[in-house]
């Protein structure tokens, strides 16, 4: 259709008009509803909706829903209750609907249902099914003060209703405080700036200069050297490779398709690469390997190197207990793993690890806050401490991390698919984050006196009445100053955690100071449009910055978002000359320095701020030190690693400090390292400095004053006490005391260490797995499935009430569950819901303590598959904290046997018979350590070993599977009698 053409349609009377995928609704005064042609605007059909007049209708699907005034003789028009609806596929009308209002507006709300929001002139809403019958109870009144509705729509969303009434007011409802209007929203589309202005200058007097720049008129017709012949610019599309000639000489045509056979000349699926002959110069850098698993054979080498590369998990049949994470990490410190959600912060949780004060402050705050930032970091630093080198992850962090309205508002919360396909803007996003968690640690630590511990116990020394340890760290006190043309001057003094890099306009290549660029950065003067409360109006003014006093971290935003900002970086890379850098140290290692390892600053009287580069040894005179001057050495460089082939991923380099390597090797030394996920590799100090911003583009550094660790109490009390396993209130409102499912322990049962407790724990799946079909019709797992433990159940393993309950924790969930795993887990669509559930309902933090404080008191846990029963609940376990079953019985080199077919061997219990129950698990579980103990001890382990085989023996025979209880086939099991015959039952 010619878009210059414009279609006249007379339509008299029309009042409303609507629009399906199938039709064009008119609404007439006179009380039709006439469908017309979407291309030719002929009328199809037309219902005869009311005999007076129509005030409203609407369309959604199949249904045509409309009200309006019905004729009642000489008394004129009267508001019509019946609403008419109709079947858009048989085209007539079905029975009408009664309302409880007069209806004047009407819209449907497709949220879940049908659903029609019927409106009244005097602010009466009435919400129901058209197919259904009106109920009093969804009558709602819009408080107008009297006024009349005048209109009534539904945002796109359909979470959002507004009215407007006849004062000129607007009413908006919607069902939550943060409503979204759009489904699909976009950013307003500016008009682009002018161009103009902003070609750089030409320097004349540069030696180097392109003529070439200089626009040119064509003053003669004769051809120019850049005129290419039209041979060589006409595209000529890629040619197919030709088609083997003994296939075409035994090919036979049925119709238009050939058919031949395989002449096997080349490999299935594979096609040739000359590129393979072709090697290339490569730098000097230490390549990693691939994993063992799945080695793959690279074509072609290109410029990130392999240790920078984003690093994936490749996943077997036994997941990863076969992956080879030693390969990536030969250190003692943990890596994280990247496969969970907004898993890009991963470098940014080790920078706050591996800054002392942060790690202490976090793992002695804990509060009653169910989604706290700083508790999970206390919990997920206290897992890295314990870890010796096996890689943890942050899922408890980042689920708290994701019901943040804050972290949701700025944009920090990545969809799946932007993760997967690379879309995300790394570096300014890990910017974002970066800003956003000092500042939710600040007010988190802030919101307390002291961080107080959970349930009352003793407050910790780390901060002072009034005060954040963060604020103390982070903060620099900062003076704003606005000054008007007209010369009033305004300051304001507000508290600042980082600083972000303001970059010169550049021209031409000049070579500028780090240092100098920092102090103006810092220091900033810029010129604005403000309010100026003398002249009343918007006025331009200069605004400038000073601090009053040093930070002890002084964290810096690059904020190379933009080809400017690179093309600057690049160029002082090429000019700096390198300060800090021993004569030992390699040409190549001095490369794409630009920062200093180390920075001098001071605040004076007359020159305010002064910021300076400090080589590599130098320390401060007498006199600098009386002025107050401080020495600032580099230990964190994060970078964004510009990928094409992997979408980009985030590293950093971190110096870490002599405690740490304390802690973990027992040795007394610094040394930087390359934290990628889990790849974990020792690096030169040059190397965390140098910035190829053609694949390493910097994101954030940190600079730390020398000696400031001095400052801080860094001593850990743990703030987890036994008053987390007392009784507690369930979250659930239909649970009651009589239906409780365990008995929690007194205070003369507190576990001591070395205690038995039998575990178990039930799991739901969040997302399904991902997964691929090879060529060869192998299954390769790209993503695995993310579990959420649902259920946790711990049992007494001793005393009088031995095998009785004191943990039956259900755990409720606010991210939607896609399996239940009813058949597995026992848990079924509702018990995690604290509305409808009947469970002892409670929050992942709470039942977190719990197990926490097990730990830490040295109980040791029983149970069936703990390994993978900790890795969910996230938590770490030291080993010898850990008795599982599924290792007890189990011979090298053979299957792993399950909880259920050991309980028939040696216990002579049917359990797991329909579904799970975590306290059957569990109790079996101490029965069979008891059952392991007594063989054991009895016959010692070459009796054990024969046993073993007759368990291997009888499961191969039975194919592993649990007879029959009315089978009379004789396939008894071997014991019949349980170890302690009977537990106290509840």
């Amino acid at each position: 259709m010619d878009p210059r053409i414009t279609f006249t349609v007379e339509v008299p009377g029309v009042a409303i008009m609507r629009q399906s995928n199938r039709f064009f609704f008119c609404g007439h005064t006179s009380g039709k509803v006439s469908l017309r042609d979407l291309r030719t605007f002929k009328m199809e059909h037309e219902f005869d909706a009311f005999s007076g007049s129509l005030s409203d209708f609407d369309v959604h699907g199949n249904l045509l829903a409309a009200c309006g005034f019905s004729s009642r003789g000489l008394n004129g028009l009267s508001c019509d209750r019946f609403l008419m609806v109709y079947d858009l596929r048989m085209m007539r009308a079905i029975t009408p609907m009664q309302v409880h209002v007069d209806p004047l507006f009407l819209r449907f709300i497709p949220t879940y249902t049908s659903r029609l929001a019927i409106i009244s002139q005097t602010g009466q809403c009435q919400f129901c099914e058209p197919t259904g019958l009106a109920n009093l109870a969804d009558i709602f009144h819009v408080n107008t003060v009297g006024q009349l509705l005048m209109s009534f729509d539904v945002s796109s969303s359909k979470q959002a209703l507004s009215f407007g009434d006849s004062g000129g007011c607007v009413h908006l409802w919607s069902s939550a405080p943060e409503v979204s209007f759009n489904s699909y929203s976009r950013e307003t589309e500016l008009a682009l700036p002018c161009l103009v202005d902003s070609l750089p200058q030409l320097d004349w007097i540069h030696e180097l200069m392109p003529l070439s720049l200089l626009p040119m008129p064509l003053t003669s017709t004769e051809p120019l050297l850049s005129d290419w012949p039209t041979s060589l610019i006409t595209p000529s599309p890629r040619r197919a490779p030709l088609v083997d000639p003994e296939i075409l000489r035994t090919m036979k045509t049925v119709g238009f398709i050939g058919y031949a056979p395989n002449p096997r000349s080349r490999p299935r699926n594979q096609v040739p690469y000359k590129i393979k002959d072709i090697e290339l110069e490569y730098d000097s850098y230490n390549q990693v390997p691939e994993s063992p698993i799945g080695r793959d054979e690279e074509p072609h080498l290109y410029m990130v190197p392999k240790k920078y590369r984003k690093v994936t998990i490749k996943y077997s049949k036994l997941g990863l207990e076969d992956f080879d994470f030693k390969h990536y990490n030969r250190t003692l410190f943990a890596g994280l793993e990247p496969h969970i959600p907004n898993a890009y912060c991963n470098c940014m949780i080790q920078v706050l690890y591996f800054l002392e004060p942060v790690r202490y402050l976090v793992q002695n705050h804990l509060c009653q806050k169910e989604f706290c930032l700083a508790c999970e970091l206390g919990f997920l630093f206290h897992m890295l401490d314990l870890s010796r080198g096996d890689p943890c992850q942050a899922s408890n962090f980042l689920r708290a991390f994701r019901t943040i309205p804050e972290a949701s508002a700025l944009g920090l919360i990545l969809a799946d698919s932007d993760e997967q396909t690379g879309k995300a803007r790394l570096g300014r996003l890990i910017q974002s984050w970066n800003r956003f968690i000092l500042a939710q640690l600040h007010q988190e630590t802030l919101e307390q006196e002291g961080p107080q511990a959970y349930r009352g116990a003793s407050s910790s020394t780390l901060g002072s009445s009034g005060e954040s340890v963060i604020g103390r760290l982070f903060g620099c006190e900062v003076e704003n100053s606005s000054l008007c043309r007209c010369g009033k001057e305004t300051v304001r003094s507000s508290l600042t955690l980082l600083f972000t890099m303001h970059y010169p306009e550049q021209r031409s290549p000049e070579e500028y100071d780090f240092a100098e660029i920092l102090k103006k950065s810092i220091c900033l003067e810029q010129s604005t449009q403000a309010w100026c409360d003398n002249c009343e109006k918007y006025q331009p003014t200069v605004q400038t910055r000073n601090i009053r006093c040093l930070p002890d971290v002084l964290v810096i935003n690059c904020e190379v978002n933009s080809t400017k900002e690179a093309e600057f970086w690049k160029a002082q890379t090429e000019l700096c000359s390198v300060e800090g850098l021993t004569f030992d140290t390699q040409a190549e290692d001095m490369r794409h320095v630009w920062i200093p390892l180390s920075l001098k600053m001071c605040i004076s009287k007359t020159q305010g701020l002064e910021v300076s580069s400090l080589s590599e040894g130098e320390e401060l005179t007498e006199s600098e030190e009386a002025e107050g001057a401080s020495v600032f050495d580099l230990v964190v460089t994060v970078s964004h690693i510009q990928d094409a082939r992997t979408g980009g991923n985030l590293v950093a380099h971190i110096k870490v400090g002599e405690t740490y390597h304390q802690r973990k090797e027992g040795v007394t030394h610094q040394q930087w390292y390359l934290f990628n996920d889990f790849l974990i590799e020792p690096i030169d100090k040059a190397e965390s400095a140098q910035f190829d911003v053609n694949w390493k583009v910097p994101a954030v550094l940190y600079y730390v004053k020398r000696n400031y660790n001095a400052k801080y109490d860094l001593r850990i009390k743990n703030p987890i006490d036994a008053s987390v396993l007392l009784t507690e209130a369930s979250l659930a409102r239909k649970q009651r005391k009589s239906h409780a499912t365990f008995i929690p322990l007194m205070v003369s049962e507190m576990p001591q260490a070395a205690d038995l407790v039998g575990l178990d724990a039930e799991f739901v799946t969040l997302n399904q797995e991902e997964a691929e079909l090879r060529s060869d019709g192998t299954k390769s797992t790209i993503k695995p499935s993310q579990m959420s433990v649902a259920r946790i159940t711990c049992v007494r393993g001793q005393g009088t009430n031995e095998g009785v309950p004191f943990i039956d924790d259900y755990i409720s969930t606010q991210e939607q569950v896609v399996d239940y795993l009813t058949q597995y887990s026992g848990i079924k669509p509702g018990d995690l819901d604290a509305k409808i559930s009947s469970k002892h309902l409670t929050t992942l933090k709470s039942t977190y303590l719990k197990l926490r404080f097990l730990i830490d008191t040295g109980v040791r846990f029983v149970g069936h598959g703990l390994q993978k029963d900790f890795r969910v609940i996230n938590l770490m376990v030291p080993k010898e904290q850990v008795i599982d079953t599924v290792y007890l019985f189990h011979m090298p080199r053979k299957r792993m046997i399950s909880l259920r077919f050991l309980a028939w061997y040696f216990l002579d219990l049917n359990i797991q018979s329909e579904t799970h129950d975590s306290i059957e698990d569990a109790r079996t579980a101490l029965q069979l350590y008891r059952k392991y103990v007594e063989l054991s001890h009895n016959g010692g382990q070459e009796e054990f070993r024969k046993v073993l085989k007759a368990l291997y023996e009888k499961g191969r025979k039975l194919d592993w599977k649990v007879p029959d209880i009315d089978s009379a086939d004789g396939q008894g099991s071997p014991k019949s009698t349980a170890v302690f015959p009977s537990v106290m039952g509840l």
